[in-house]
């Protein structure tokens, strides 16, 4: 069932000329199971099949499948990552490329570490480089300029080595937030820096252009900053390159050096990848006195949505040819989940637990060991990806379809269609007033936490004042239980968030989009503390968000309607 603020949303970004929600889902089922053509199967069977998982809101595919199936050049794919080499004519060669997927409705990571750091000799004109801060600047407006006639608003991810000559600046470049407001950064950090930071040694910055030593710096200087930046605005982020790297399912193909926007998917250069995610509160079984998870209806559900996936890059327009060739030669696709956070209320289970940890791991696990095995199935039928025998698998046992099956993306419009909690993150609040693209406010009080609160006889007039007002009932007077199931992102303490995201991460071949959103009242400590708990912890990348750190956010806590002002 499409809630009315679902139905806003589709009507205002993903509903063609005088399509209603079936028709969209019909689309892209019928759109998608086109590629079962080549393969001998009865098309229309499929796409029911594919019609039944998407409109049920059991799975939903990312957002530019839902946008373009059925367009002349679909384009279907929402992460991609391009090459940014040390010349003049690369980096414009890149920003052209960006602005035809962005016009598509992906969205782009950069690694702007290859360019030479400011100051230093252009041979060619005898002047001097402005360094990579400048060019982000460049990518930036021009993806303002794109997104007007886009399908969607262009997102960006900049990624800078820690031992570039220019990371001071580069982990500074969003202290005026008006700045680079079509990107997200973050530091790619390695072992050998954390390392230092934590021995309290120098750290040495390397020049890419000649590779040579540039200037001996304080490690912990250098994190300390990044850290207040982050306390700051919530960036950078980071991105534990070594870690990222050790996972690389084709290192023969070339290193990682950044990911797509959310940073859940990390790819080479030219590389997209197609993300779907399934609604975990969809597979919850309700009975009178108790809930679970029916395994069952998850293993049926991750099949269907593996064989979607791939049949999506098979039907899938690329924007670029080297793109094309790139994605064929790896076949990855990023299965995630959506709803976990509901599903701990559901099952009376606290997301601040050892058991609500454990469930997300072995949620996961299983989700990526089904996947696999479906993918094995399905390479048995139509062949490995063709880099099988570059991969690190070969040789090691059946070949697979996919060189990555799973990836947690934040699911952040999906997950409003299918209304459920974003990803693995906890609830940000019990009741949210989100501020839409065109400014208009769309609120709602979570329907997972009312019922919790109704089947328990606790749903009272005070108890609703305070659930409209600030989205929390940790002032009210329940039981502690209660307040531990019903603890939003801020109520729960960073150590937990950081839990989850490495119980997670140990079960997903790529990544996982994940933000420690943090009070008001959290501390640079606490951030040093959640980086470091992060790298030890085998995590890829981490994300904080302290409540209030700039001037406009998306969520507010509460029914806050004196908030409905739209954006210049």
């Amino acid at each position: 069932m499409l809630t009315p603020e679902a139905l806003t949303i589709l009507s205002k970004r993903y509903l063609q000329a005088s399509e209603l929600p079936e028709d969209m889902f019909w689309r892209v089922a019928r759109y998608v199971a086109a590629a079962e053509a080549k393969y001998g199967h009865d098309t229309e069977e499929i796409a029911a099949r594919y019609f039944r998982l998407i409109s049920s809101l059991t799975f939903l595919p990312n957002s530019p499948t839902l946008m373009n199936a059925g367009k002349p050049q679909a384009q279907l794919a929402a992460c991609f990552v391009l090459p940014v080499e040390d010349s003049l004519t690369g980096i414009f060669e890149t920003l052209k490329s960006a602005a035809l997927i962005h016009q598509s409705g992906g969205g782009t990571g950069f690694s702007f570490s290859r360019l030479r750091p400011r100051g230093d000799k252009i041979g060619t004109t005898g002047g001097t480089a402005s360094g990579p801060v400048p060019f982000i600047s460049i990518f930036d407006k021009a993806t303002a300029v794109v997104r007007q006639g886009a399908v969607r608003q262009g997102a960006n991810m900049a990624v800078l080595r820690v031992d570039h000559p220019d990371i001071r600046q580069f982990i500074t470049a969003k202290q005026d937030q008006a700045e680079l407001t079509n990107f997200n950064l973050s530091v790619g950090v390695t072992d050998h820096f954390m390392q230092a930071v934590q021995d309290g040694k120098e750290f040495t910055l390397i020049n890419p252009r000649t590779g040579s030593a540039s200037e001996k710096a304080s490690a912990n200087e250098i994190f300390q900053l990044l850290v207040h930046m982050a306390w700051t605005n919530g960036e950078p982020g980071v991105i534990f390159l070594d870690t990222v790297n050790r996972t690389n399912p084709t290192p023969a193909l070339g290193e990682f050096e950044t990911t797509n926007p959310c940073s859940e998917q990390p790819l080479l250069p030219f590389e997209s990848c197609v993300l779907g995610s399934i609604n975990l509160t969809a597979m919850v079984r309700q009975a009178a006195n108790d809930c679970s998870l029916d395994y069952h209806l998850l293993g049926d559900t991750v099949d269907c949505a593996v064989d979607f996936l791939d049949d999506v890059i098979d039907v899938n327009c690329y924007p670029l040819e080297a793109v094309r060739q790139a994605t064929l030669a790896t076949r990855k696709i990023g299965l995630g989940i959506m709803g976990l956070a509901d599903v701990f209320i559901l099952l009376d289970i606290p997301y601040a637990s050892q058991q609500a940890v454990e469930l997300t791991g072995r949620i996961m696990q299983y989700i990526t060991d089904r996947a696999r095995r479906r993918s094995a199935y399905l390479a048995e039928k139509r062949g490995a990806f063709p880099a099988w025998e570059q991969s690190i698998y070969a040789g090691r046992g059946q070949p697979v379809r996919n060189a990555t099956v799973t990836t947690i993306a934040p699911t952040g419009t999906i997950s409003l269609i299918a209304n459920c909690a974003s990803g693995i993150e906890p609830l940000f609040a019990l009741s949210v007033s989100r501020r839409a693209l065109d400014g208009q406010i769309l609120q709602n009080i979570n329907p997972v936490a009312l019922s919790y609160l109704e089947r328990r006889g606790l749903m009272t007039a005070e108890v609703q004042r305070e659930l409209a007002a600030t989205g929390s009932v940790q002032s009210l007077l329940l039981t502690g239980h209660v307040k531990r199931v019903l603890a939003t992102a801020a109520e729960i303490k960073p150590e937990w968030h950081v839990r989850h995201l490495a119980a997670a991460q140990k079960y997903t071949d790529n990544g996982v989009s994940k933000t420690v959103n943090l009070s008001a009242a959290a501390t640079t400590d606490d951030v040093a503390d959640i980086f470091f708990s992060a790298w030890h912890s085998g995590c890829k990348g981490v994300t904080v968000y302290r409540d209030g750190s700039r001037e406009q956010q998306v969520l507010t806590g509460g029914l806050q309607s004196c908030l409905c002002v739209r954006e210049n």
